[in-house]
């Protein structure tokens, strides 16, 4: 970090994310923090600048579950429901990853991500190879929280995912000495088991206790599908969330995928333990898994984010994907404006920052704040007529609105395109590592 750079986003509309306003402003960072916010900013010697006229200038987007390491299976794993989908298709696929080709499919997922604006996210990585997608995260300037997969038990899991329960904590410990607060925070590490089904309790009370040992994050999915959920209370007698708190997977730290089939309990359980929940309507609707009930959990005081899941079950890691789904989605059940767009810009911001523990450093702009900034471009059609900005957002802009984006106060993408790696090189090599993984395991 060079804490005497310096940059000036000018002539930008500033959506800071305190309250519900917006102002005509430029925002200067200096080294990794933003500075200052208004008009008139003093201007430091060569201070480089980056055009925000006709755009809206945010705090980055958040994303709180997603699977980079799952990149090359996008379009691959068609029309299956969870379970299958997981057994013919993911795990198979997740154990044929050479370490080369999980640096491929990092690279495409970080850099689609940074590419729609997503500045910060949670990762649930691969049972193997995990260090190659943190070298990947730090070259390519994302804010990453991730782990490794963690899977010791399960039906038709192969044998190279299935692990030895003391090895799977033994080596998930060692990621997280390695890559927990590196970069002076940039990244930090998960533990991930995976799910009730693919995990011993041993295994779950194990990584509970890495997470309180040690301050890692815990992050797992839970009631995603109703065969899952079922299958989860023949085997433990209780909902996979109240299954998973009883061992100590609740709290601040953790984060749950999905949570669309839950109790009365559960939702007030995770209100109570402040357990947070990632939203990923995209993935829930294309396998058919259900709509959590995201106006139910806000009103009790869950703590919720969005989420695009993985590549092969969305099939793209857009926010704006999932925010025009979160806008949109709950009015079926609830009514109109269900989930009002300055409330689904707060999921995608200040709210999923909450659930990453990030609060307060990234999620809204100010002055002491980390620089993790996207600009928007308000040229697209469905932009016009501008008014308010949340719902220009929300419902009229996408991914090819993003102009430039900064994390950690260093511009990773301007005027659209990607400054920390070569687009051209990661898609092309991402293009053959999926044909080639697609070969070997007779898809194509």
């Amino acid at each position: 970090m060079n804490e005497d750079r310096a940059i000036l986003i000018t002539g930008g509309t500033v959506v800071p994310m305190i309250g519900r306003r917006w102002q005509r402003a430029d925002v200067l960072v200096v080294g990794n923090r933003i500075a200052e916010i208004g008009q008139g900013v003093a201007v430091p010697t060569g201070c480089t600048r980056l055009d925000a006229r006709e755009a809206l200038v945010l705090p980055g987007f958040v994303q709180t579950h997603v699977h980079v390491v799952q990149s090359l299976a996008r379009h691959r794993a068609e029309g299956r429901p969870l379970l299958r989908w997981l057994r013919e298709r993911i795990w198979p696929y997740e154990a044929a990853l050479s370490p080369d080709e999980v640096d491929a499919a990092a690279r495409l997922g970080i850099g689609e991500l940074l590419g729609g604006g997503t500045t910060s996210a949670l990762d649930m990585g691969t049972t193997h190879s995990q260090d190659v997608v943190f070298e990947a995260a730090a070259e390519m300037g994302i804010r990453l929280t991730s782990g490794k997969a963690m899977m010791d038990v399960g039906d038709e899991v192969p044998d190279a995912l299935k692990e030895d329960t003391a090895r799977s904590l033994e080596d998930s410990e060692r990621l997280g000495r390695r890559w927990h607060g590196a970069l002076d925070g940039r990244l930090r590490y998960a533990l991930a088991p995976r799910f009730v089904l693919s995990c011993t309790e041993q295994l779950l009370r194990g990584a509970a206790e890495l997470s309180r040992r040690h301050g890692f994050m815990l992050h797992t999915h839970a009631s995603e599908n109703p065969d899952e959920t079922r299958a989860v209370r023949e085997l433990t007698g209780r909902g996979s969330v109240a299954y998973l708190a009883m061992l100590g997977l609740a709290g601040e730290a953790t984060v749950l995928a999905h949570c669309v089939h839950l109790d009365d309990d559960e939702v007030a359980g995770l209100a109570a333990t402040r357990t947070g929940v990632a939203h990923c309507p995209g993935s829930n609707l294309k396998l058919a898994s259900g709509i959590a009930d995201v106006p139910r959990l806000l009103a009790a005081g869950v703590r919720v984010g969005l989420g695009a899941d993985g590549p092969p079950c969305n099939n793209r890691l857009s926010i704006f994907h999932e925010m025009a789904l979160a806008g949109t989605l709950h009015n079926l059940r609830h009514g109109a404006g269900a989930v009002d767009a300055w409330t689904v810009l707060e999921l995608a911001t200040w709210r999923g920052a909450q659930v990453l523990g990030l609060e307060g450093q990234v999620g809204r702009l100010a002055p002491g704040t980390l620089a993790d900034i996207t600009v928007l471009g308000c040229e697209s059609w469905a932009a016009e007529p501008l008014a308010d900005p949340a719902d220009v957002v929300v419902f009229g802009l996408g991914v090819e609105s993003v102009r430039h984006v900064l994390v950690d106060g260093t511009v990773v993408v301007e005027h659209g395109q990607l400054l920390t790696g070569d687009a051209a090189h990661i898609r092309g090599r991402a293009r053959a590592a999926g044909a080639a993984v697609a070969r070997r395991l007779g898809w194509s």
